[in-house]
């Protein structure tokens, strides 16, 4: 199976990402946890609050489409399994960010960066779980 190595491509996503999430907690002091901000979007108790959320991800659905109008194109995405294994493994991560009380973004970024030790605990969960998952379907079941 062939995988893509893009370090710099990576570097530069990364970069952005945590600069988000630092100006995010320097401009408003808000953690970025892109599941919990999306999952905020289903309560409208609070009105501030949830145009915070929508303009959030607004901004994130934002950069695909100024990518687009810049560039004339996007990059290829090729998702080589079925549909019906992308479902599965999205209920998969929405009940591990359920039972994990967050996810990547929030515990991965900004957690750590704060040392705390539930999302450190929470990350090398995610890290067994992404190592455990990729060996299982590449080397057992061969897909």
């Amino acid at each position: 199976m062939i995988t893509e190595f893009t370090p710099l491509t990576s570097l530069f996503g990364g970069m952005m990402v945590g600069l988000a999430a630092v100006l995010l907690m320097a401009l408003h002091g808000r953690i970025l946890g892109a599941t919990g901000i999306v999952g905020g979007l289903l309560r409208f108790d609070n009105a501030s609050d949830w145009v915070f959320r929508a303009a959030l991800l607004l901004g994130m659905l934002a950069a695909p489409s100024a990518l687009l109008l810049l560039t004339g194109s996007v990059p290829a995405i090729d998702i080589p399994v079925s549909t019906p294994m992308i479902v599965l493994s999205g209920v998969v991560v929405g009940l591990g960010t359920f039972f994990g009380g967050g996810c990547t973004s929030g515990h991965g970024i900004c957690g750590n960066a704060r040392f705390s030790r539930r999302s450190i605990t929470a990350t090398i969960t995610f890290m067994i779980g992404a190592f455990v998952s990729v060996f299982v379907i590449r080397h057992l079941i061969g897909a």
